[in-house]
């Protein structure tokens, strides 16, 4: 079965480091919540703010060793007052872990996002 597992965070500033910091620690933390390991990974969602272009996600988690995972990057809607700085996240995976057990993880000022999931 593969569900869907999101997950956001905000940087300080658009810098290619605060990026890459930011959503290996993103993702480490998606998978260990949810016990996924890479090859259970069907693919990752990422989509950043209009303000975050100084690096691709996905290069962070090659840094973690996810070679062979596809991923695909897209800009989020430009929605007047929402939350800046932000990178989203939607990882597929395999799972038999129930729908109402998936850990959802929102850091940093991202919880404003979801106050509902944040633990």
């Amino acid at each position: 079965m593969i569900r869907g597992i999101r997950g956001a965070i905000t940087v300080n500033a658009d810098d290619r480091d605060a990026i890459l910091v930011a959503t290996k620690r993103l993702l480490s933390e998606m998978t260990a919540r949810n016990a996924v390991r890479v090859d259970d990974i069907a693919s990752v969602l990422f989509s950043l703010t209009p303000d975050l272009r100084a690096a691709f996600p996905a290069i962070g988690a090659r840094e973690l060793g996810w070679l062979a995972v596809p991923m695909l990057h897209f800009t989020e809607i430009d929605v007047p007052g929402a939350l800046g700085r932000c990178i989203r996240v939607l990882m597929h995976v395999n799972t038999e872990r129930p729908q109402d057990k998936v850990e959802h993880v929102y850091l940093e000022d991202a919880i404003v996002l979801r106050p509902d999931l944040v633990q």
